[in-house]
């Protein structure tokens, strides 16, 4: 019988990156999985939890696991959303009458490449993309969920991709969510930084786990009129070679 997963789609993604929604969902039907997506998910509440607003992010919360409290796994293409289940939830619902199905499912929670490198004990997903690439390592991925090799595992087994290591990779880009709003002056001098470090290795992309990073960063990029394109992981993993196209 095939696994099944079921495929958790952040607010960046389903407003304004649904393509990588789509590229999580063909690299999981690639290395065996059947995903479903339940329709009822909404936002896991994370940019009200961020900002203080523990109350208006609770509901969401709840209803995050209302929808995924049956699911074998739940996987997801962002980093910090992951973290805001697995990490955040047990603290967020402690008086709620949810709290033990919370934790149950954020222990079956895991980012993309989390879930392909350690659970699945996948590194090679058939991708071909023959371009120059270097890799952003995102807050929440890094610090919370501790991924480091996990992505770069994954790239490596890419064919044609020259992965170009990152001077300064695990610093902040400066997006933070309403920090971004918040501290405008602040977040974009993090993001020239940024930008100065992806220039500096001459890559065509650059990648991360995260899609709001990379939005943050397309932004900085083309204000500095910077070459390289932002992309994520999922995005990458999902490109196959012409001979290997399925009819």
């Amino acid at each position: 019988m095939q696994q099944k997963v079921s495929l958790f789609v952040p607010c960046f993604v389903d407003q304004l990156l649904p393509e990588v929604a789509v590229d999580t969902v063909k690299v999981l039907r690639r290395v065996g999985y059947a995903v479903e997506f339940p329709e009822d998910q909404t936002c896991c509440g994370q940019p009200a939890f961020n900002t203080g607003y523990w109350d208006e992010a609770r509901p969401c919360a709840e209803h995050f696991v209302r929808v995924f409290k049956h699911a074998d796994v739940v996987v997801c293409p962002s980093g910090s959303c992951a973290t805001m289940v697995r990490t955040f939830y047990a603290d967020l619902l402690t008086t709620s009458s949810l709290r033990e199905d919370a934790v149950a499912v954020a222990s079956r929670t895991f980012e993309l490449s989390e879930f392909l490198v350690k659970v699945a004990a996948v590194t090679q997903v058939g991708a071909t993309f023959p371009h120059a690439v270097t890799y952003h390592a995102s807050c929440h991925g890094l610090r919370e969920l501790h991924l480091r090799d996990e992505p770069l595992q994954l790239l490596r087994q890419v064919d044609g991709l020259k992965l170009i290591e990152m001077a300064r990779s695990e610093e902040c880009c400066g997006f933070g969510g309403t920090f971004a709003a918040k501290f405008a002056d602040i977040s974009a001098a993090m993001g020239d930084s940024k930008a100065e470090s992806v220039a500096a290795t001459g890559a065509e992309f650059v990648t991360a786990i995260d899609p709001s990073c990379l939005l943050h960063l397309q932004g900085i990029l083309g204000k500095r009129h910077v070459a390289a394109r932002t992309i994520h992981l999922a995005s990458i993993l999902a490109q196959e070679s012409v001979a290997q196209e399925r009819p």
